[in-house]
């Protein structure tokens, strides 16, 4: 059991960067009914669940975010999606991360655990960091009675001369009593390029729309893929301004089918792996 004055004080003694977790609520509750042998650190900044496990209570720096996201998911409005990351406290340092996620759907109103699933990996970071991590609940209705949610994790480096970012979403359901993956690791948008850091260069970005089809494969919906692709070239003029110079964009679509286990990500639009 926690320590009691812990618990009746974690919710009050939240940070504001902590009680941005929004939706969480009583999060000394939650984490107790989910993990009972969770116990409280020594700098009172996360919760030790095993000898080299840590649960970040908020993120650890400006540009890190390994705190626990809360949502209540719109297409059942009595649960609450989680994601909880778990930090391997012995592997990580300022040059990376090594995680997991592990990600619960929660009756909001009892805190009881309905469904969870464990993602390997997916803390995991090096000099392309992980910025954010959000729940995206978005309408994907897969099939009468069933509806995915999605969880995004946005990553990004810190190179000027290089820059490079992603943000990756996966897509999970419900399906008898358990929860999984459907969809895993569609980058749906991402930049990069190289400059002088100064102005001239050449840059892209993309972002990928996702469309519900009423066409099914296997039981659940197509998923048709929207991409667009921007560039640009930027230079100094002859009155040493930087001038923007757009490339024409580019426009692709893509149709993902459900296989029976997993929709199939096209490869120029898979996720970095962890």
């Amino acid at each position: 059991m926690l320590p009691a004055l812990f618990l009746l004080g974690l919710a009050a003694s939240l940070s504001p960067a902590q009680a941005a977790t929004g939706d969480c609520g009583d999060i000394g509750a939650l984490l107790r009914q989910a993990y009972p042998k969770v116990a409280p650190s020594a700098d009172g900044a996360s919760l030790t669940l095993a000898p080299h496990t840590d649960i970040s209570l908020a993120p650890q720096d400006g540009e890190t975010p390994t705190g626990i996201a809360c949502k209540i998911w719109p297409a059942h409005d009595d649960l609450l999606l989680v994601a909880v990351p778990l930090m391997d406290s012995t592997q990580s340092s300022d040059d990376g991360h090594v995680g997991d996620i592990e990600l619960l759907v929660v009756e909001w109103k009892t805190l009881q655990v309905r469904q969870r699933l464990l993602q390997p990996g997916l803390m995991t970071d090096d000099a392309i960091a992980i910025r954010k991590i959000e729940f995206d609940t978005g309408r994907y209705g897969l099939a009468p009675g069933v509806t995915a949610f999605g969880l995004r994790i946005e990553m990004a480096n810190h190179s000027q001369p290089n820059p490079f970012g992603e943000t990756d979403l996966r897509l999970y359901a419900i399906a008898g009593n358990a929860l999984r993956v459907v969809l895993d690791g569609l980058v749906v948008a991402g930049n990069g390029g190289e400059g002088d850091t100064n102005c001239a260069g050449s840059f892209h970005s993309s972002h990928v729309s996702l469309t519900m089809s009423p066409t099914r494969h296997n039981g659940y919906r197509d998923i048709v893929l929207a991409e667009r692709t921007d560039t640009d070239e930027p230079s100094v003029d002859k009155n040493g301004e930087c001038q923007s110079h757009p490339g024409k964009p580019v426009s692709r679509t893509y149709r993902l089918r459900y296989d029976g286990n997993r929709y199939s990500v096209p490869d120029t639009l898979k996720a970095l792996e962890p």
